[in-house]
Formats: structure tokens, C-alpha cells, sequence
């Protein structure tokens, strides 16, 4: 789905939908205290956030399995896969397409084996038998069904938590006071624009996303289907391109070859390249994919040595 403009402020909208929000929290409380997790028998990170898409998990989730890696772990991801078609398997990036495992577990399966289950136990047990010892949820912070030695909530500053509301009032999947309960500290990304982090009462790690520049500079007609494409434009503003066109698609969009084309057709006619995101570019057919570019982003801890000490297993 593309983010509702009225969930960034308060207005009338948001009001009259508060309601349908505290119904829709009241039924996740209910679901993760009704329902007890299973116990892995390695350490579970969970990489999650209390907003619906868009903040940064993947990257942070990406920078977080390169670190263990550093640390002489062997970690697996684990995903819904949201999308997908296939649940219960360890993702092949050579083999798998988006269509099958979801845009996410292909990114994240080029920095560890990934594995893609709508049930987070039984994709635990498939990881932990292909030889994980550290496991990282790629979301899930509201999945009751894998016990988490470590939670991360990640936000972002230039976001923050819009108007505060939850769904479908706002974009809160719980309340903050909720999430931070369960949460053992907060990943930080960026410069707080929103003063968020005067309500926030948990360890701070703070985290950057750092755009790897084009050789290119100049006019660009970009799209993306994430949940806020207005940082990935941001994003190319702040290597020095100027956006012509900008084309937003819901989340997770799968591409027609004739929305593609639309694309380049425009692009074409002014001479320009075309600009997207990591978790757009896979879901480009591979013989189109020589038309696109992609800019490419990776996080960045301000203290590695900090989060290492919630990471004592």
C-alpha cells in the first residue's frame, strides 16, 4: 500500500479513524499475550519497528549480519517474505525470483543464507539445520511465534512516528509506549527532525544510511514502491541529482513490463538515466534490467563497539 498522506499530521481523518486504531491495537496486544513464542536453541535478534514500512530495517538488518559475520558468527535471516508465493525454504538468489520469496529475502540472502516461512518457529528450526548460530528476524517484533533475545526498534528521524496514531488512523502498528516495552534499545537512523527521541526512554544506538554516489550528476527520472519514496528521492538529492519525473508505486509493487516501459519511454525522450532502489531492481526482468540504475545504499553504526554489548551470547 502507498502511505496515506494524513497518517504525517494530525487531522480530521486520523480522528475519525482513532476508533479503528485502538480496535487494531487492542487486537495485537491481545495476540502477542495469548500466544507463546518457541524457544530457539541459538540467540534470536529481531530487527523489527512499530511503523507500518518504510523506516530502514533491511539495511540495518544487512549491517547488522555483516558485523556478526565480523564477529565469527555464521547468522541466518529469517523473513515472512512478504509477496512471496513460497514458505518453508532456504532463498537461492540465483534461482528465486521476487515473485516467489518476496524483494527483501533476495537482498538480504547476498549477505547471509536467508530463509522465507510465514511461521517464524519453523523457519528458526530450518536455519538452525543448515547451520546458523545467530539468527536475525527481518521484521516479526509483532509475531509472537519465535522467542527474541534481543529486540531492536528501529526509527527514522526524518519520519519519526507521524501523527502518532495506529492503523488505519496513523501508521503505528502499536502504540510507542507498547513498543518500547518489549523493545531492549532503539536503532536511530538519521538527524531527529520529529523530536522523537524525547519520548523514547530506552538505549539509543544511532545509525546513518550512506548513499554510495553515481558517477553520474545531473537529471534523473526515478521511481520506487517502498513505503516512503520520498527518502529515496532524498536520497538522490543528496548526491547531487536533480529528479525530472518521479513515479511512486504502493510497497512491494510488482512491475509490468509496460509500467517499465512507460518509464523509459519518458526518460528516453529528455536524454535522461532512470533511477531506483535495490528492492526495486529485483523485481526488474533480468532482460530490462541493463536499462536501469540503481543507487545503492548500505547503514552505518555510529558505535559499533555499543551495540556489540547487547550482542553478548
Amino acid at each position: 500500500m502507498k502511505t496515506p498522506q494524513f497518517w504525517k499530521s494530525n487531522n480530521a481523518f486520523g480522528f475519525l479513524l482513532s476508533p479503528f486504531g485502538a480496535l487494531y491495537g487492542a487486537l495485537t496486544a491481545l495476540r502477542l499475550k495469548l500466544k507463546k513464542g518457541y524457544q530457539a536453541d541459538v540467540p534470536v535478534i529481531c530487527v523489527g519497528n512499530i511503523t507500518a514500512g518504510g523506516v530502514g530495517k533491511t539495511p540495518i538488518s544487512m549491517a547488522l549480519g555483516e558485523l556478526l559475520k565480523k564477529q565469527g558468527k555464521n547468522p541466518f535471516f529469517i523473513s515472512r517474505g512478504y509477496g512471496g508465493v513460497l514458505s518453508g525454504v532456504l532463498v537461492d538468489n540465483k534461482k528465486h525470483s521476487p515473485r516467489e520469496v518476496g524483494d527483501e529475502p533476495l537482498i538480504l540472502s547476498h549477505v547471509a543464507p536467508t530463509v522465507v516461512c510465514h511461521d517464524r518457529a519453523k523457519a528458526a528450526k530450518i536455519a538452525i539445520q543448515n547451520g546458523a548460530d545467530i539468527l536475525i528476524m527481518d521484521d516479526g517484533f509483532q509475531n509472537p511465534g519465535l522467542k527474541k533475545d534481543v529486540s531492536f526498534l528501529v526509527f527514522n528521524g526524518e519520519l519519526g512516528i507521524g501523527n502518532g496514531k495506529i492503523i488505519p488512523a496513523g501508521p503505528l502498528r502499536e502504540s510507542l509506549k507498547s513498543g518500547l516495552k518489549r523493545a531492549d534499545a532503539v536503532i536511530f537512523i538519521g538527524e531527529d527532525k520529529t523530536k522523537l527521541l524525547e519520548k523514547i526512554d530506552k538505549p539509543v544506538l544511532k545509525a546513518n544510511i550512506v548513499e554510495q554516489k553515481p558517477d553520474y550528476q545531473g537529471s534523473v527520472v526515478a521511481f520506487a514502491g517502498i513505503g516512503y519514496p520520498q527518502k529515496f528521492y532524498n536520497s538522490l538529492l543528496k548526491c547531487g541529482l536533480t529528479i525530472e519525473n518521479a513515479y511512486d508505486f504502493e510497497d512491494h509493487h510488482f512491475y509490468t513490463k509496460d509500467e517499465l516501459k512507460h518509464i523509459l519511454k519518458k526518460a528516453k525522450k529528455k536524454n535522461l538515466p532512470v533511477y531506483t532502489t535495490s528492492k526495486d531492481y529485483v523485481k526488474i526482468p533480468k532482460n530490462m534490467q541493463h536499462d536501469f540504475n540503481v543507487l545503492h545504499i548500505k547503514a552505518e553504526f555510529e558505535d559499533q563497539k555499543a551495540l556489540l554489548k547487547f550482542l553478548r551470547f
